[in-house]
């Protein structure tokens, strides 16, 4: 049934653009005219070693793609469509596989160990393919040592692949042993180290119980601090990664072995070459990790026999560890500043010691300011940034009454080195470290005040000044000027320090948007940024001046809708990303404006040359672009109430595109936000739109394409609607409501295994419990209500399910009790027997009544009154 394919996978690669898509083509009608002799084609290829390794590599990777997808609904397609191929076909592919591990061409051993994992993770969790383990274990006793490295790169894979659960333990154990043994130092070949270290990386999340077992551990441990210290790099870097993910996933296991972790990461940290050093580096930042998320769960109340306990490893290495990080701050490199994704020895290292800072608090102040106070005016600029750098790492974790003192002899020294130094790397640094301070210890919970009438003048002058500085520095200060703003944003006075200096700041800012180089730096956005919060945190006196801004700003986003078409894909990204900006400055225009009943009224003059301006941005294929103009429309929804509704004719159209968009899922939450906003805004002037949008949401609901997330805010949707159109929503009870039920009954019986599942679950009862909220009000006082009689037993159902479970947070406990009072209150007598019934709803009132939360004690009061009302007629 195969069929020879080398050359057309030699064409699929050539230069010339014509023959590879006459080749591609050719793969692709091979592919869905016989699936399971193209797939036996190129399993054939990728295992047979006369054939070009360009060609094999190709083969493997096309088959991998067609087990494995990024998209879940695609995903599900390929992992069915692999189970329903014939049995000797898939047997067939199989062989060749595992044959093609003994390969002496690097490449196609790599790729097949690839399509191995990727088809244990179909077959395992079937009980399908149960032979694959004990043969890959015993490829590794008696194989050449290209073999063994080959049978430990795929272990590596298919633990990185298949979940714990799917192996049993007895087949852990053998794979641990195996790839720990492969580790060990009596093993003579560097790529089996390699391979095996790698795996054991991917094999951590399955040693559970090996972790629990002294013996296995210390094991285990031993031959990862051994091979720290191998000749080879990178698999002193592999070992690195292990004790990394080590001190994430075992912490509470790391005690015996501390000591010597440090010494062996402290000697990296100093000697070894910067791919290990950063991963050195990297463990005592998850350590700082683990002890931060410890001690804000138990917050004061910590104690020893909390479930899991803080060892404060950071807290005694602090006397050697501050001075190690301290010294990494020196190894700065020349460019750091303008290559956005850099990371190197002194980023890695002052990152490490703000997380430390965050894990001590006041105890690393004392550590850090020496060093400060030695370098911070040396004439080399090494030393003059490492101070600064080192200074803004600790800002965030000590008390503010332990750094005000500190930051106060500073500002006015680091104020002026922005302006003067002569070096950019400085300067970047220090305006970097003055918004930490402005972030940190500036605005309305800070006692001390550290900005005051005397210093503010020279602050907005130096910050105004270095936005024309060179683009890295002027994108820090204007992040300096944000928070600076942001500080000012809950001070109940008329006028704020910076009203004097508004008209300067906003004119600097827009400057600073125009610039030739403000693609750069991301200086462009980091500009719009601060102009908003600069207009957030403004008071009604500079009103005026926000609405001037509007036609502005208006004009700019005209300008980026004409001549579109003349732009390469390059310019027009650039233009889509302006476009957002644009309407992301409008979004917090219409909030400030539409706020204030003295600018409201002005400001709805520009209201229909707005709404042109927006519905011409869904023109661009921007998804960024999209979101950002559904949420500034939004916000005028919002502002003009009832009378967004004469744009509805023309709009409606957009928000069904929206719903549609699932390639682009966070377009299609945030217009089902939207639609919320709408409800709200135009209530039962919604109603001619609905059918269109419901039958939407319902088909975005039943569709696997969906990304997950998107389904809580459509629930809550189905409320707002309700709560808009009222009695009107019966014609949509009959699909809607077995939809929430359906939806109910899962999320009550979902193991939720890690923190994502737990969050999500949550999130998915809440939106649930929000459409039967906006439904039941909705309903109130209409002769309807009988309607939704029937599904007072499933309602009640899922609320005794939910408090059975007892792993409700705050916000669910509150919506769920608001659920039942608004069922006694719509229904009133005809709920009283029903609730009464109920197994648990009196001891979850109680609950309620007495929660420390007091919006949950507040929705539970209200609840009280309608129940009461309900059962005592």
């Amino acid at each position: 049934m195969a069929m020879e394919v080398t050359q057309i996978l030699l064409n699929a690669q050539s230069v010339d653009s014509s023959v590879r898509n006459h080749a591609e083509e050719s793969l692709r009608q091979f592919q869905e005219q016989n699936l399971p002799s193209f797939l036996l084609s190129l399993s054939g290829e990728l295992s047979n070693d006369e054939k070009p390794v360009e060609s094999r590599k190709l083969a493997g990777l096309i088959l991998k793609n067609a087990l494995d997808a990024k998209e879940q609904h695609r995903k599900i397609e390929l992992v069915q469509r692999w189970l329903s191929l014939d049995a000797s076909t898939k047997s067939h592919i199989k062989s060749s596989l595992l044959k093609t591990l003994n390969s002496v061409a690097q490449e196609a051993r790599s790729t097949a160990s690839q399509v191995v994992a990727k088809v244990a993770a179909i077959e395992l969790p079937h009980k399908q393919w149960p032979e694959l383990i004990v043969t890959l274990l015993s490829n590794i006793h008696q194989q050449p040592a290209h073999s063994k490295q080959a049978t430990l790169e795929t272990l590596g894979y298919l633990c990185e692949e298949v979940s714990p659960e799917v192996i049993d333990q007895e087949q852990v154990n053998k794979i641990l042993t195996a790839v720990v043994q492969g580790m060990n130092s009596a093993e003579t070949n560097n790529e089996v180290r390699l391979a095996a270290t790698r795996a054991l990386y991917n094999a951590l999340g399955f040693a559970q119980a090996n972790f629990s077992n002294d013996m296995e551990r210390d094991y285990i441990m031993r031959v990862v601090c051994e091979s720290t210290l191998s000749p080879e790099v990178k698999i002193r870097q592999a070992a690195f990664e292990c004790l990394v993910a080590i001190a994430s996933s075992y912490y509470d296991k790391l005690s015996p072995y501390i000591s010597d972790i440090f010494n062996i990461t402290a000697k990296a940290v100093k000697e070894d070459d910067e791919p290990v050093a950063l991963q050195a580096i990297e463990f005592w930042s998850s350590i700082c990790d683990e002890e931060i998320d410890i001690l804000e769960e138990y917050g004061s109340e910590f104690t020893g026999d909390s479930e899991i306990p803080c060892f404060y490893f950071a807290k005694k290495a602090l006397p050697v560890l501050v001075p190690m990080l301290l010294e990494t701050l020196l190894k700065q490199e020349e460019d750091q500043d303008q290559d956005e994704g850099a990371w190197n020895i002194s980023m890695a290292g002052g990152t490490c010691l703000g997380l430390v800072a965050r894990t001590v608090r006041d105890d690393i102040v004392p550590l850090v300011v020496p060093f400060v106070e030695e370098n911070i005016s040396k004439p080399e600029w090494r030393q003059r940034e490492a101070a600064t750098y080192a200074f803004g790492s600790i800002l965030e974790g000590p008390s503010p009454d332990k750094l005000i003192r500190l930051v106060d002899s500073a500002l006015s020294f680091m104020l002026n080195a922005l302006i003067t130094d002569p070096n950019n790397h400085v300067k970047d640094t220090t305006a970097w470290t003055l918004g930490r301070v402005f972030e940190f210890l500036h605005g309305s919970t800070v006692e001390t005040p550290i900005i005051n009438q005397a210093n503010i003048p020279q602050i907005i002058n130096v910050l105004l000044q270095s936005m024309k500085d060179v683009p890295n520095v002027a994108e820090k200060a204007c992040g300096a000027l944000y928070f600076l703003a942001q500080g000012y944003e809950d001070i109940d006075s008329p006028s704020s320090p910076l009203t004097q200096y508004f008209q300067e700041i906003v004119q600097s800012l827009l400057a600073v948007t125009r610039r030739e180089d403000a693609g750069e730096s991301r200086l462009r956005t980091a500009a719009y940024e601060a102009l908003n919060e600069v207009v957030r945190s403004s008071t009604d006196e500079t009103g005026p001046m926000v609405l001037q801004l509007v036609p502005l700003i208006m004009m700019e986003l005209h300008n980026t809708l004409e001549g579109g078409l003349k732009l390469s894909s390059d310019e027009r990204e650039k233009q889509n990303e302006l476009q957002g900006l644009l309407c992301g400055c409008l979004q917090v225009m219409i909030q400030k404006l539409g706020s204030s009943d003295v600018t409201k009224y002005v400001f709805l003059q520009f209201a229909d040359q707005m709404m042109g301006l927006f519905l011409k941005v869904f023109g661009s294929r921007s998804a960024t672009a999209h979101e950002e103009a559904m949420l500034v429309i939004g916000a005028l929804a919002y502002a003009m109430s009832s009378d967004f509704a004469k744009y509805m004719p023309e709009f409606h159209k957009y928000l069904e595109i929206g719903l549609q968009n699932f390639e682009d899922y966070q377009v299609c939450a945030i217009t089902v936000g939207v639609v919320g906003d709408v409800c709200r805004a135009i209530e039962d002037k919604i109603l001619p739109y609905c059918d269109g949008i419901m039958t939407q949401l319902l088909k975005d609901l039943s569709s696997n394409q969906l990304h997950r997330s998107v389904k809580p805010p459509i629930f809550s949707c189905f409320g707002d609607i309700a709560l808009a159109i009222g009695e009107n929503f019966e014609k949509y009870l009959m699909y809607a409501m077995p939809m929430l039920q359906g939806a109910a009954e899962l999320s009550v019986h979902t193991s939720a295994v890690d923190d994502d599942m737990i969050e999500y679950t949550n999130l998915l009862r809440n939106g649930i419990l929000e459409a039967y909220s906006g439904i039941f009000q909705g309903f109130k006082g209409s002769p309807k209500t009988q309607l939704l009689l029937s599904y007072v037993p499933h309602v009640l159902q899922f609320l005794d399910n939910l408090y059975m479970e007892k792993d409700m947070d705050e916000v669910v406990s509150k919506t769920a009790i608001g659920v039942l009072g608004d069922l006694a209150d719509t229904l009133g007598p005809n709920a009283g027997p029903l609730i009464q019934q109920s197994v648990s709803c009196k001891e979850f009132l109680n609950e309620c009544l007495s929660s420390d939360d007091h919006l949950v004690k507040e929705s539970a009061e209200w609840a009280k009154l309608a129940i009461g009302k309900a059962i005592s007629f």
